[in-house]
């Protein structure tokens, strides 16, 4: 069973992280050279103390010929706190907060904790969160069709690539979209993101229900 809660952490993290930390890093507008497009993305970065917003996220999974569709905010403050809710019938929100990570499923009222660095995840994005300068060491950066293509340098946790769509708006992201070694693809769509609004510690901190089971992981 605690094999299962840290195999199923570990799975929901992994995308999850990987579009938190684009989200904020990536500054995309049009540039000469990639070099151009990654100081202007550690530029946005610098400047960026947190940020909101909606979105809708689309899990092609190859093996089950099924695409799965979900809804929700996420809300992140640097340099290591986010929330990101999921509404619907598989509602479920997840916490980090420096150190610890949470997944609030409602419906199964259960929730699993543990601890979150990056001994644990290895090379995966969210270790990025921690301080900007190592998107050159970890990744292999090109640009397609005016997206940019992130191919990890090393393993991580099976993903091939990340492309990132720029957007005219405030927010220079329209959608981002991961693929894995099993040829899955998720691809999440942002809308009404708002930057430093000054979001507060609070909404960082899991407030669940008594009757809530929790499976801690140390």
């Amino acid at each position: 069973m605690r094999r299962l809660v840290i195999e199923k952490m570990n799975n929901v993290l992994l995308y999850f992280a990987t579009a938190c930390v684009l989200l904020s890093f990536c500054n995309t507008a049009c540039a000469d050279t990639v070099e151009e497009e990654i100081s202007r993305i550690q530029t946005a970065y610098e400047k960026l103390s947190d940020l909101k917003g909606s979105f809708v996220q689309k899990s092609h999974i190859k093996d089950l010929r099924r695409t799965d569709t979900y809804k929700g905010q996420f809300f992140i403050k640097r340099p290591m706190k986010m929330k990101w809710e999921y509404r619907g019938e598989k509602a479920q929100e997840i916490y980090i907060s420096n150190d610890r990570i949470t997944i609030y499923q409602k419906k199964e009222k259960q929730a699993f904790s543990g601890k979150f660095d990056r001994n644990t995840y290895g090379q995966s994005p969210i270790a990025l969160l921690g301080g900007f300068g190592k998107i050159q060491e970890e990744f292999s950066v090109t640009s397609k069709d005016g997206n940019l293509i992130l191919k990890p340098k090393t393993p991580m946790k099976g993903i091939i690539s990340i492309e990132i769509e720029p957007s005219d708006g405030e927010f220079p992201i329209s959608s981002l979209t991961i693929r894995d070694s099993y040829s899955n693809r998720i691809e999440i769509r942002l809308k009404d993101i708002t930057i430093n609004s000054g979001l507060k510690e609070g909404l960082f901190e899991p407030s669940l229900p008594k009757d809530v089971n929790v499976y801690d992981n140390p």
